[in-house]
């Protein structure tokens, strides 16, 4: 989640300013800058001792209140190398360019993150899997919360995934939580400092090079003020022409949110080698 506010401005636009910039959709990027691409949910799947993966998208963050509209663009570029068959690390930063209705335009790096995989256990079909993924995010200057490109100086979380193959193609299920502590105090005042996400994905192996997915979820809603709990949809499509090349699109949108529109637009690509 990306927020924006400042002590200088906080007596002349408050809450309103601050709130309306913590985009809910946006509490989802975490998961979007490392997961499955272009979904939210991850899968169990590891690059093998001495693969490599790199990925990078381009995704589009609106939320609308009335009167109000922000926006975030990011492009995060993630490298992922296989440490075992069963263990990944994996890296990444990120650009982004935040703007919010009647304020200058922030932008600049992001948070980078750092992080693991480790898929502990496979049935002895090779169709289930179960697998812990950790990660650390830290802003890279104590300004970034300020213009709206960061939350706080150190945030961490942890998922459990799941993946089952079936005959159509397969299901991924995300269990996590992550931290988003904040610097400032009004951002701490008004926020949720963890937040929860279980989804569910199902993957369809449409023909031999695309496969179309369906991503959906329930997340907490990052505002205090609001209803604890809201939810995501996202639909997807993967186009692989090599099997170490994927290009990905998905189309986003919040419910169960009440007051807010939020959606988002993601493209990527992702590269795997040796």
């Amino acid at each position: 989640m990306i927020c924006r506010g400042t002590f200088e401005r906080a007596a002349i636009r408050g809450q309103m300013t601050i709130r309306v910039a913590a985009l809910a959709g946006i509490s989802l990027f975490p998961a979007l800058a490392s997961a499955f691409q272009p979904l939210v949910t991850d899968d169990t799947g590891t690059q093998s001792t001495g693969g490599n993966q790199l990925e990078s998208s381009y995704s589009r963050f609106v939320e609308k209140e009335p009167d109000i509209r922000a926006t975030l663009e990011t492009l995060p570029i993630t490298y992922t190398r296989g440490l075992t068959d069963t263990l990944d690390v994996h890296a990444g930063v990120t650009y982004a360019r935040f703007q919010l209705t009647d304020e200058p335009e922030a932008r600049g790096a992001g948070i980078p993150s750092i992080g693991l995989k480790w898929r502990f256990y496979e049935s002895e079909s090779g169709r289930l899997s179960l697998a812990a993924k950790p990660e650390i995010r830290r802003a890279f200057s104590s300004g970034a919360e300020d213009r709206g490109l960061g939350n706080g100086p150190l945030n961490g979380g942890i998922a459990l995934l799941l993946s089952q193959e079936t005959g159509f193609g397969a299901v991924h299920t995300n269990l996590s939580v992550n931290t988003f502590r904040f610097a400032l105090e009004e951002n701490r005042e008004l926020h949720r400092d963890i937040l929860w996400r279980l989804s569910i994905a199902p993957v369809f192996d449409l023909a031999p090079y695309w496969k179309v997915a369906l991503d959906a979820g329930l997340i907490t809603n990052p505002h205090k003020a609001e209803k604890a709990t809201m939810g995501y949809v996202e639909i997807g499509a993967i186009y692989s022409p090599r099997k170490d090349l994927d290009f990905a699109l998905g189309l986003i949108s919040d419910v169960f949110h009440a007051g807010h529109s939020v959606y988002a637009a993601t493209a990527g690509v992702t590269w795997r080698f040796r």
